[in-house]
């Protein structure tokens, strides 16, 4: 046997590395050039990029789809934005390395919003991808979700549930036009069937709607609601609870257009509702509707973005109102829906402060300085005779705060209006937003010039009332035991704000204690979200006429209790914009917090200062020491200059992006908690 000579191996050789090496596929004869979102969250990369489309995978990668591509010698996700003739780009393009998946779960709807969130919060549009499209799941894009028989028309198109109100919106709606209104709902437990009789409403035109609650008790009540509204096929729930493959299979449902209408809580504010006529929140003061992941976004923000740009209607409801829904109709973008003062006091609870008479006072001295005075005693024995009485007591775990040693008024700055605190064993309080030094402070209300730190937790009140009615059922809502419903049973009820039960046919009382911890929390909206929290909570009442009572336990003459004793959310709600426009805090100004290492903080402070014209009146507070390695600053400007400054946000930090800078830095454009 002769062996081979070295050339002849080498010839070899060359010849099966040629057989086995792939030749690249040629490149797509129509629309060859792909415009891609890389899933890349630098600043300074925050646009998209063109890639060649192989003539293979052109059928595929088509507007929406996923695609993996090569970036910076890695390979990365990515969605194609559009197929184009081509490209700008002088220099050579890459390729597509591989479509993951046929289905074009990126709608150019969806896209278009994603890009207008972004550049609304300061952000980059990979991470509001990751917020709108939910991960893959193969096995359920081959399961049969396909909805090949066309959409059945709504169950009921009754509208009962409306008739407190002014008939022009939901006319509106009928004629396909796109009205906007702040829903202040009458009291009771109806308003998720208001929902869905809304959304059945826009459904009959052959429009799509899309609701949103803050959490999963609630979703429960609307899908209940959208069942006996629009059949149990009616519609597609849509929740990250769900659990990653159970949502992705909603997510293909809605997206394939199974239904016209979508239920959700905040992560089904980007899904992808064919032909959108209807977008309705309920409850945004809710600190669920914002996004704890960058940008940060704030759902009623992508809703009122979502209206915007797809010419849709948008509905805005709660039993209370916030300032930003006040400042919506301040402007005139949207209009008011409210029923009459004479509806809204036969359907409301009687409310009453204790203490709040001369009467009251006389029969017991103590009764504002007790806690469960003798009047809240009486309300809820008289309640156990007819029905279950509601006892609200503040969350525990509420950071400490400085209140008036007096008067328990929440201590502020002078300056900006930010919490007082005491950031060590001596010397004076200091703001917790711009750090002034408050040593010459003195409370608004009574005068006084000390201050106390705000007890911290609820106390034991379950056994306290167990005691004081022995024989009487007591349970507890709250912390990882959360009550759905309860019987019409006689009960007392002892829930924290917002794990509140529906009762059967009503609460016959409610106790809220505590008032004044809601109030002294740190935060800017405390009391805002307070009077959130007591509305909602006396609206599962029954009404005065049934002899329905909320007994409330604090100061008579606080501008919050006075507002639901006279059941005027949106009366408190212009007080509370007013007072923020005097303070210049957001809605009526644009707010940014940048919290990070202090060397990245004063960068970023400084760049923001050389970009921003001084017209736009920047003012920076701060920075305020949060831990031994991390302070915040607060930067804002009027709310005219809003767009602009999320702009230059943006610029300051792709700059810094570019030069690899290093320090952790994190901003948020308005914060949902501030102070």
């Amino acid at each position: 046997m002769v062996s081979d000579s070295p050339e002849q191996l080498t010839l070899l050789r060359e010849t099966v590395r040629r057989s086995r090496t792939k030749e690249p596929a040629g490149i797509a004869g129509a629309l060859p050039i792909a415009r891609v979102a890389v899933d890349v969250s630098l600043p300074h990369l925050d646009r998209p990029f063109d890639y060649l489309v192989p003539e293979d995978l052109s059928e595929a990668a088509q507007p929406g789809v996923r695609v993996k591509v090569r970036f910076a010698g890695k390979d990365l996700d990515g969605f194609v934005l559009a197929r184009l003739e081509s490209s700008e780009h002088d220099g050579k393009l890459m390729r597509i390395r591989k479509a993951v998946s046929p289905e074009q779960v990126l709608t150019p709807e969806v896209a278009d919003l994603c890009r207008a969130v972004a550049d609304r919060y300061a952000g980059v549009l990979a991470d509001v991808t990751r917020l709108a499209v939910p991960p893959r799941h193969a096995k359920v894009e081959g399961e049969a979700l396909r909805c090949d028989q066309p959409v059945r028309p709504v169950a009921s198109t009754s509208t009962s549930e409306w008739s407190p109100y002014p008939a022009g919106f939901l006319d509106a709606v009928r004629r396909t036009e796109a009205p906007r209104a702040i829903w202040t709902a009458v009291p009771g437990a109806g308003w998720a069937l208001a929902f869905a009789q809304a959304a059945a409403v826009c459904a009959s035109t052959g429009r799509g709607a899309l609701l949103l609650v803050p959490d999963a008790r609630d979703l429960e009540r609307l899908a209940s609601a959208c069942t006996t509204v629009l059949g149990a096929d009616g519609f597609v729930m849509l929740s990250a609870d769900l659990g990653p493959t159970a949502r992705y299979r909603a997510f293909l449902s809605t997206l394939r257009g199974c239904a016209r209408v979508v239920i959700g809580t905040r992560a089904a504010a980007f899904a992808p509702v064919a032909d959108l006529g209807l977008v309705a929140l309920w409850d945004d003061g809710d600190d669920s509707y914002a996004e704890p992941r960058a940008p940060y976004p704030h759902a009623r923000e992508v809703l009122l973005l979502r209206a915007h740009r797809q010419k849709c209607a948008f509905l805005l409801g709660g039993f209370a109102r916030s300032a930003e829904a006040a400042a919506l109709l301040e402007s005139g973008w949207a209009a008011e829906l409210i029923a009459g003062r004479t509806v809204i006091r036969s359907a409301a609870p009687a409310v009453h402060i204790a203490g709040e008479s001369d009467r009251d006072l006389a029969r017991d001295p103590a009764v504002r300085a007790a806690r469960l005075p003798h009047q809240a005693f009486e309300t809820a024995r008289e309640g156990l005779k007819t029905g279950p009485v509601l006892v609200q007591v503040p969350r525990a775990g509420y950071l400490p705060s400085l209140v008036c040693q007096t008067c328990r008024t929440p201590s502020r700055c002078s300056v900006c209006g930010g919490s007082l605190r005491h950031s060590g064993s001596s010397g004076p309080a200091s703001c917790s937003v711009c750090g002034r030094p408050a040593a010459d402070h003195r409370c608004p209300e009574c005068g006084d010039t000390r201050m106390r730190a705000a007890v911290v937790g609820a106390r034991r009140t379950a056994e306290e009332l167990g005691r004081a009615f022995p024989g009487v059922l007591v349970r507890t809502s709250g912390g990882d035991k959360v009550l759905d419903e309860v019987s019409s049973e006689p009960a007392l009820i002892v829930s924290t704000p917002g794990a509140e039960p529906v009762a059967s046919g009503g609460y016959s009382a409610a106790l809220l204690l505590d008032t004044w911890l809601l109030l002294a929390r740190p935060d800017l909206r405390a009391a805002e979200e307070a009077v959130r929290r007591w509305f909602n909570a006396a609206a599962l009442v029954r009404s005065a006429r049934d002899g329905g009572a909320v007994i409330i336990m604090g100061e008579p003459s606080a501008t919050p209790l006075q507002a639901v004793v006279r059941w005027s959310p949106e009366g408190y709600a212009a007080r509370e914009l007013e007072e923020r426009r005097t303070a210049r805090l957001a809605p009526a100004a644009k707010l940014a917090e940048l919290t990070g290492s202090a060397e990245a903080v004063a960068d970023l402070v400084a760049r923001l200062k050389q970009l921003v014209d001084p017209a736009a009146g920047l003012e920076v507070l701060g920075p305020v020491d949060v831990d031994d390695e991390t302070v915040r600053a607060v930067v804002r400007t009027p709310r005219g200059y809003g767009s602009t400054l999320a702009r230059v946000m943006k610029e300051a930090q792709a700059a810094r992006s570019t030069k690899k800078l290093a320090g952790p830095l994190r901003v948020q454009i308005d914060p949902a908690t501030f102070g």
